[in-house]
């Protein structure tokens, strides 16, 4: 029997008071995929949290003149007042500096040690300290850090070490058995021919120069590599290894590891090795997904930025809605690639698919329903050519965007939605159920009753994606139920039924406006 469990993660964040939209993205599409989720009916786990340990947070703490606790304090409440700005429904905010997880972390440890996987060495190489990552000579790119491409340093001293060189092997046939379980395929090559091939080195996981962190158990002047610790709070979160384990029996293995393509490395090597040594299930799929990139760079507050743009979802959430920045991220960028952010498209977003095409439609049908039948819902009769039309047309649609969904392509699954709402306008176009109106025409009833079924099942839809402006229009139907999928489907309307008012969606913008508006902000 199928388990009727979806467990869902993104990564955890390292706080930071410089959370732009690309900050935002894993967060937003993770939502998007809990809510679909939980519409099917299925029990959901959405996980998020904070990463809160290494030498670098230590070391801004300090610079601020706080103690490193109370600095992360006021860092994670600003996240999870994003996180509520922006609409997230996640099921636990978890802290790596929770009791209960550096408990676990520590465990694990114990027990790779126990079975013989971690020795203790010394480390000499190579080691970036903002992504707190360590490489090797060959692994460099022009002599700095592939990742973020700031300078490395070289460090010696005492450490632990995981033995991953002995999973080279074991992972390669992962990959090959597996081939849903690191996606896009693009992922799969650059680890294999970057990493694995080359051949994996022991993996150095404690540290005794960097201080914040969690102490070894059995040596505690050893703290654990931030890496380890933070990839257990996937397991961590659901209970593993704690007097209750409940939680892990019922959502684990993983559904889906949503992750940003940086750190695919830790999540697809790592991370499988390290539950293969624990015998351990695998998660089911692990996502490396693209960027939003500003002047060709990827999207950072940075003052060297090549573009000058707004990229603070505050500032965009306040003055436009959290649906706009929630529909510009997960419409604008490919779900797999890369995709490039613009303060223009962003409004031109708002204009043609929220304000014209959905916007308008609900406002449009609502005021003919309203006008002509006293909003309420007519009894449609017989079909023609263009009401099977756009019946079969909204069906393929719907049709497609499950699909999309069950694949977690978030980009195409939202495009093909909107497709629902552009059948409703061309519907209308072809109808034009003011000259039946005009006319007496019974067939008016028809039209009115297929527009609002059309708008009832887009919008069943889109609340997994724009929740806010979904419910404003699903409330007008008496719909307030979550798991509704069942409903999305023509002929299901009762006619008789009361239609409420929807007040103006989404405000057309006057772009140049809002442009120049936009520019004198800092």
């Amino acid at each position: 029997m199928e388990k009727n469990t979806f467990y869902i993660t993104t990564p955890i964040y390292y706080p930071s008071n410089k959370m732009t939209l690309g900050n935002c993205y894993s967060t937003i599409i993770a939502d998007c995929i809990a809510r679909f989720n939980k519409m099917l009916g299925k029990d959901v786990f959405y996980l998020t949290g904070t990463d809160e340990h290494g030498e670098k947070l230590a070391k801004t703490a300090e610079a601020k003149g706080m103690e490193i606790k109370n600095y992360l304090d006021v860092m994670i409440e600003d996240i999870k007042d994003l996180w509520k700005l922006l609409d997230i429904d996640y099921s636990k905010f978890i802290r790596t500096t929770d009791t209960y997880h550096e408990k676990v972390a520590q465990k694990v440890f114990n027990e790779l040690y126990k079975k013989g996987y971690i020795y203790k060495s010394k480390y000499k190489g190579l080691y970036c300290l903002p992504c707190e990552s360590f490489w090797t000579e060959s692994q460099l790119v022009d002599g700095r850090c592939p990742d973020c491409g700031r300078e490395v340093k070289y460090e010696e001293e005492e450490a632990y070490f995981f033995k991953l060189s002995e999973f080279g092997d074991k992972l390669l046939k992962l990959y090959e058995e597996n081939p849903e379980f690191l996606q896009p395929n693009s992922r799969v090559h650059e680890m294999v021919n970057n990493f694995i091939k080359p051949g994996l080195q022991d993996l150095c996981v404690s540290r005794t120069s960097v201080k914040w962190g969690i102490p070894v158990e059995f040596d505690p002047k050893h703290t654990i590599y931030v890496w380890i610790d933070a990839l257990f709070n996937y397991l961590s979160a659901i209970g593993y290894a704690s007097d209750d384990e409940t939680n892990y029996k019922k959502y684990w293995p993983a559904d889906l590891h949503l992750i940003g393509k940086d750190i695919v490395r830790f999540h697809s090597i790592y991370w499988p090795a390290l539950l293969m040594a624990l015998d351990v299930p695998l998660p089911k799929q692990i996502y490396g997904h693209g960027w939003l990139l500003l002047g060709g760079q990827k999207l950072s507050k940075s003052k060297n930025s090549l573009v000058k743009e707004i990229i603070d979802p505050r500032i965009l959430v306040s003055r436009y809605s959290v649906d706009s920045v929630r529909y510009y991220l997960i419409r604008e960028i490919p779900f797999g690639s890369d995709g490039t952010y613009s303060t223009e498209n962003f409004l031109k977003r708002i204009n043609t698919d929220l304000c014209n095409d959905f916007g308008n439609l609900v406002k449009r049908t609502l005021t003919m329903a309203q006008k002509y039948f006293g909003s309420i819902v007519p009894k449609q009769a017989d079909l023609n050519n263009d009401d099977i039309e756009l019946i079969k047309n909204v069906e393929t649609a719907k049709n497609n965007v499950l699909e999309y969904m069950k694949k977690f392509d978030v980009s195409k699954a939202i495009t093909e939605l909107f497709s629902i709402f552009g059948f409703g306008n061309k519907y209308i176009d072809q109808t034009m159920p003011w000259n039946l109106a005009k006319d007496n025409d019974t067939r008016l009833k028809t039209v009115i009753y297929n527009l609002l079924e059309t708008i009832k099942i887009g919008t069943v839809l889109l609340q997994s994606f724009l929740p806010q402006g979904a419910k404003k229009v699903l409330n007008a139907f008496g719909i307030d139920e979550v798991n509704i999928i069942q409903i999305a489907k023509f002929g299901l309307l009762k006619d008789g039924a009361k239609i409420g008012e929807v007040e103006m969606l989404y405000p057309r913008l006057d772009i140049e406006k809002e442009l120049k508006e936009l520019a004198l902000l800092d």
